[in-house]
């Protein structure tokens, strides 16, 4: 292939010629240059992917929790339903794990009417913060909140 580049010139031609019109082996130098930079994005958006799919799970399981919290007559009733709720169906979310969910649900404070679960999700064991060490980062924490009116209008 080296030769069809060179053909029959003298030595300084092919030489000069060679390094300005062979082009034998440059798309495996635009590949080398090109492929670290690819990889380098298609791997943040896997990991971005898993964390923001996390961080979706989080808020729909908040939601969730809150509207089943609907069917308790008292807080306390409430807060069973809510910790029945989440021990039963977390593990059916898509990159959640029960042991690092941390669930607070009580009365709104303000307004008797509302009640409130926060949902806290420790997220350090998902693969983005080891694929991605030295960019900036979401914290390992998720938290997450819904508010919904019981009792009445």
């Amino acid at each position: 292939m080296l030769r069809a580049c060179l053909g029959s010139r003298s030595y300084k031609e092919r030489t000069l010629r060679k390094a300005t019109r062979c082009d034998a082996g440059t798309a495996a130098i635009e590949f080398a240059i090109i492929a670290p930079i690819f990889l380098f994005m298609v791997i943040g958006m896997i990991a971005y992917g898993i964390y923001f799919g996390a961080s979706h799970s989080i808020a729909q399981i908040s939601a969730d929790a809150a509207r089943v919290a609907l069917a308790g007559l008292d807080e306390t009733e409430r807060q069973q339903l809510v910790n029945d709720f989440i021990q039963r169906n977390a593990n059916d979310y898509v990159f959640v794990d029960v042991a690092n969910l941390l669930v607070n649900a009580h009365d709104n404070v303000q307004d008797g009417t509302q009640f409130v679960v926060s949902v806290s999700y420790q997220a350090a064991d998902l693969p983005i913060w080891n694929l991605l060490s030295g960019l900036p980062l979401p914290q390992t924490t998720i938290l997450r909140q819904s508010t919904i009116r019981v009792g009445g209008i």
